[in-house]
């Protein structure tokens, strides 16, 4: 009993680690492949003595990582000028002219403005909502407000929420709710996926005195 109490404190310890260090070598991985990728495209259309000279680029691991970074901060950087913001008008006209790709592209785009903007309100809200019946409270994310037809049929007062899936948060369930129905919780996003992901294991940090199951409280508001 003592050994196996030794073995489990042992992968508590380096399981984390573990997972952590795998991830990053995925993502590594996953970058390096791409770049080689985009190297291999670009043969054809370079000579053999600058394809010789750029072999040695795929070779050298993490390169992908360093220079998607690079090419992320360059963009951000070109696109806060007007001159940049031109480009990306003419980029946006262009794709949204082109059949499949625009619906796409459009909801894409339209996803991403919405999650990264400073001023919005997607993923700002931990709430506990009851899911997948009546008796159950769950985890969820407050995204958005119902808009247009959706908000004329179902009336005032309903909030868009994301209730994720354990233990891959990346998956979940879109709903529509009642802001009476929901209670906001203290809990900052972190602690939340920390909560779902091990599937109430671990414990939040802290636990909001104001939060009650049996009286519940109109929130969201």
């Amino acid at each position: 009993m003592q050994l196996k109490k030794h073995i489990i404190a042992g992968l508590l310890v380096w399981l984390p680690l573990a997972i952590t260090v795998w991830v990053l070598l995925w993502l590594v991985g996953l970058f390096d492949a791409v770049f080689a990728a985009f190297l291999s495209g670009l043969g054809p259309l370079l000579s053999d003595e600058t394809e010789n000279s750029l072999q040695f680029l795929r070779e050298v691991h993490g390169l992908g990582v360093v220079l998607v970074f690079g090419v992320l901060i360059l963009t951000g950087a070109f696109v806060s000028n007007v001159a940049g913001r031109w480009w990306v008008k003419q980029w946006d006209n262009l794709f949204n002219h082109i059949p499949i790709v625009k619906s796409i592209y459009t909801s894409v785009k339209k996803v991403s403005n919405t999650l990264f903007s400073s001023n919005g309100n997607a993923f700002r809200k931990t709430l506990l909502v009851r899911y997948p019946h009546s008796g159950a409270w769950t985890i969820a994310f407050q995204t958005g407000a119902p808009s247009g037809e959706v908000a004329q049929l179902l009336g005032e007062g309903m909030i868009c929420v994301y209730v994720p899936t354990t233990p891959n948060p990346t998956s979940g369930f879109f709903l529509m709710v009642h802001e009476s129905e929901v209670k906001e919780l203290t809990l900052s996003v972190d602690q939340a996926l920390t909560y779902v992901l091990s599937m109430g294991a671990v414990a939040p940090d802290e636990l909001p005195p104001s939060v009650s199951i049996e009286n519940p409280t109109t929130s969201g508001k």
